[in-house]
């Protein structure tokens, strides 16, 4: 991104400063109609990054060129056409009324000036997957067999792109989300990193997790699930925590590919840590009908175990190897913890209004004032009025990228739905899995994972859900477990290889390979995986059911993740050898994955063999042998 020379910055400043101020007061006092509010989201968000995203690496990297300008009006006029023609529009019959040819043009505008800032500023991946989208549309009529389609005159294609509000495109249902809830969490999210929550949550997790074996990686592990809460991103949550966790997990002995797969797997687990959780679960509540706090409790227990994992496995790699403690020079007192403690209340303020079934974007636009008001209880904490302005330019900053991504997604979205492949590729997966639910399942995580390589959470979340929640549904399962399912493969791949940003990010932290890291933090959010066929097969782990139930599918789960973990280090209570590793590993993974078993059976598993080994273990010190 672009450090801009001159009066531009403060300009480019301020619009993004109040287009987020804007989008916090219609969160707290209403929202006009939902084209007029789409079209000014858009508006506010994709010019601007013509400006601040250079076009090449060899652009200039302190002010926008001539052309960029013109990219900048081009991506304006077709927002500023359907914010002023609102009404006009929101009137339209879809596919009925005439689409002139001053709205075909005003679409052409849209989708390239769209592709292009995709391109800049999210992922070129996605961009070719609207191309590609589109092309379908155009072409698919040509196609032999199950991938045919009918023939699209130019005008439906525009018109199923750009401007279809009720279906999808880029003014669909998804932009309308983005407009209104998630802006309001993204902007509640930058006023808790601007309030010093961010030194809470680094404080919290040095002095949490500091003093014990491996201390730098189980705060990397802390710290990076409660920073998750706040920055919706991955990528980003690797940058600002691993900064600083990555070179203190080296210090004591880590190796950097490890130390990087660690960061960016407590990394990509920020999406899955309620209370907020990122744009996909907000997404996922708009999608299903289901009430965001009604997730956030579905996803709680999946999110613990996924936490427990990784501190887990960093526990048995840091005894493995010897690693010591971070130094008590670095740990701060709990009274420097305590200092910041106040700034919590908005978070719990938050929780209650999610739990008393408020709207997600009131609540967030409350706890939003608890924050600045809060703030002003102590000096350190305080937010003055540029600390405020800063917040609202990084809520923008962080926006702008996602406006598009989703206007992308929901092209694409779009496009599936108009042409039937939606149905179709459904079907060649159910096909494939021949009635098996559980190969549809790893059908669909495998397709998910792929997705995931090049696009974002949120826009793969959406199109792997209208692909494969349907086929899911139509095997029995459930509405919400079938999305979360779809939803924790989104968020994994992220850190699964061949292609994984958040592992990346790390790599470069850390000086590793990055195809080596993204294999660490596989192994290390190894949790995310079993979860998700848990959500399936063992509604316990949602808290449905009664408190039996939900403690059995717990516990199955717990079990089956030390048997891996310590499978997979090579250490339970003292370091096991490769036999011990191979019992440990097929027992955890039958626990976690045969269900065919009962849950009582899968956990006798489980402990039957930690038992075994810790057995072992015990035996082989009076001995001084290893398991």
């Amino acid at each position: 991104m672009r450090t801009l020379r001159g009066p531009l910055g403060p300009v480019l400043t301020g619009w993004l400063a109040l287009a987020s101020a804007v989008h916090l007061y219609f969160a707290g006092f209403g929202f006009p109609e939902p084209i007029a509010m789409r079209g000014f989201h858009l508006l506010a968000f994709v010019p601007p990054i013509f400006l601040l995203w250079p076009a090449r690496a060899a652009s200039p990297q302190d002010r926008p060129t001539a052309v960029d300008w013109l990219w900048f009006a081009a991506a304006a006029a077709p927002h500023i056409w359907v914010w002023w023609n609102a009404g006009a529009v929101s009137d339209r019959m879809e596919y009925v009324d005439p689409f002139s040819p001053t709205m075909m043009a005003l679409a052409v505008l849209a989708i390239v000036t769209l592709l292009e800032a995709t391109r800049r500023a999210v992922e070129p991946g996605l961009a070719w997957m609207v191309v590609v989208s589109i092309a379908y549309m155009q072409f698919g009529h040509l196609l032999p067999g199950v991938l045919n389609t009918r023939v699209f005159t130019p005008a439906e294609i525009l018109e199923a792109s750009w401007l279809v509000p009720t279906a999808g495109g880029v003014y669909g249902p998804l932009t309308g989300i983005v407009a209104t809830t998630i802006a309001a969490f993204i902007v509640f999210g930058s006023f808790m990193a601007g309030s010093g929550t961010g030194r809470l949550f680094s404080n919290l997790g040095a002095a949490a997790a500091g003093r014990f074996a491996g201390g730098p990686a189980k705060v990397a592990v802390v710290t990076s699930g409660l920073f998750g809460t706040m920055s919706g991103s991955s990528v980003s949550n690797v940058i600002t925590t691993g900064a600083m966790t990555i070179p203190l997990m080296k210090r004591i002995g880590y190796k950097p590919a490890v130390a990087g797969g660690i960061e960016s797997a407590a990394s990509v687990g920020g999406a899955l840590m309620p209370p907020v959780m990122g744009a996909a679960a907000f997404v996922m509540a708009e999608i299903t009908n289901i009430a965001y706090g009604e997730i956030v409790v579905a996803a709680a227990i999946g999110a613990v175990l996924y936490y427990f994992a990784i501190l887990t496995a960093v526990h048995f790699e840091a005894k493995r190897r010897g690693m010591e403690a971070m130094a008590a020079a670095d740990i701060p007192p709990w009274r420097e913890v305590l200092a910041d403690a106040h700034l919590l209340l908005p978070m719990a303020l938050l929780v209650y209004l999610m739990m008393e079934r408020w709207s997600g974007n009131y609540a967030a636009f409350c706890a939003t004032l608890a924050m600045v008001a809060v703030s002003m209880l102590r000096r350190r904490t305080r937010m003055s009025p540029r600390a405020i302005l800063d917040s609202l330019v990084s809520a923008g900053l962080t926006m702008a990228p996602l406006a598009v991504a989703i206007a992308g997604a929901g092209i694409v979205v779009s496009a599936l739905t108009a042409t039937g492949m939606v149905v179709a590729f459904g079907g060649i997966i159910k096909d494939l899995a021949g009635g098996s639910l559980p190969l549809l399942l790893l059908l669909l995580a495998l397709a998910v994972l792929v997705l995931g390589m090049g696009l974002p959470t949120t826009p793969s979340y959406i199109i792997a859900a209208a692909i494969g929640a349907p086929q899911l549904l139509a095997m029995g399962v459930d509405l919400l477990p079938a999305h979360l399912f779809i939803f924790y493969f989104a968020v994994l791949a992220d850190a699964t290889p061949p292609v994984a940003a958040a592992a990346f990010a790390a790599a470069s932290i850390a000086g590793a390979p990055p195809t080596l890291t993204s294999l660490h933090a596989t192994r290390f959010g190894i949790a995310g995986f079993t979860v998700g066929f848990a959500f399936v097969y063992d509604p316990g782990i949602m808290l449905r059911g009664g408190l039996a139930e939900i403690l059995l599918a717990t516990a199955v789960q717990v079990a089956a993740l030390v048997a891996i973990t310590a499978a997979y280090a090579g250490y339970l209570t003292a370091p096991v050898g490769p036999l011990a590793r191979l019992l440990l590993g097929a027992a955890g993974l039958v626990a976690a994955f045969l269900h065919l078993l009962s849950a009582p059976a899968r956990l006798a598993v489980a402990l039957g063999a930690v038992a075994i080994i810790w057995g072992v273990n015990r035996a082989g010190a009076r001995q001084g042998r290893v398991a």
